[in-house]
């Protein structure tokens, strides 16, 4: 699988990075680091993946897996960073959201996601988001993971290199620290939703294009306009 934007990869790396050292560093924060790397996990999972139908057989209901095993490292790691941190229960979660993900919802949504419409999606982030408060750790995190799939579908839908949808995003994003800070209940789900606006932001950024600017003469220009007309030949 290819198609993975180069500056959501970098961050994604950073922030696995970062999530692996925070039981020693900051320990609060693990649990909403977890739920971060899986939204831009499924989010990267269907950058990856385009396909909007299932392929037949038993063999093709995990292609998705096949075709880059090494995707499920980060799991494999989180969870062993959580055993280390003697937080079992949390390992225990990773390892079950990260299976019911990759093993049943993400086989079984994805092709019908891909026919949903932007509304549509919108419609299925906000019925998911509401989940990511909830106690069961595997509940949060395969919720989380979903949040992600969609967000990718609503971004492919989308216009590609507009500033104006970079700017929505990165107003979602400030929109999502502003009800965090004061409504502590509120911060699970700040924390999702800002994660995906953050996602959206960079991979908006990734392909940003600048306007076309007509050429003209004069300035530095290294090509100038000729000063006069050619004439066409006579037939």
């Amino acid at each position: 699988m290819s198609g993975e934007l180069r500056a959501l990869g970098l961050v994604h790396g950073l922030m696995l990075g970062l999530l692996l050292a925070s039981p020693m560093i900051a320990p609060g924060l693990f649990s909403a680091g977890v739920g971060a790397l899986f939204v831009m996990g499924g989010f990267q999972l269907r950058l990856a993946d385009r396909r909007g139908d299932r392929r037949g057989g038993v063999g093709h209901w995990v292609s998705h897996i096949r075709m880059a095993p090494r995707r499920l490292i980060p799991w494999g790691a989180t969870a062993t960073v959580a055993l280390i941190a003697r937080r079992p229960d949390q390992a225990q979660a990773i390892v079950l959201a990260a299976l019911i993900c990759e093993l049943l919802l993400y086989p079984l949504i994805a092709p019908a996601m891909a026919r949903l419409t932007r509304g549509g999606v919108v419609a299925f982030v906000a019925l998911m988001l509401p989940l990511c408060g909830a106690d069961d750790g595997t509940l949060r995190y395969a919720s989380a993971f979903l949040i992600g799939v969609g967000g990718c579908v609503f971004w492919l839908r989308g216009p590609d290199g507009d500033g104006r949808a970079l700017g929505w995003a990165v107003a979602g994003l400030g929109s999502a620290m502003l009800i965090a800070i004061p409504l502590p209940q509120a911060r699970p789900f700040a924390l999702i939703g800002g994660t995906l606006c953050a996602t959206l932001a960079l991979a908006h950024l990734s392909v940003l294009r600048r306007r076309p600017v007509p050429w003209h003469g004069g300035g530095d220009a290294s090509v100038r306009p000729l000063r006069w007309h050619l004439r066409s030949r006579p037939s």
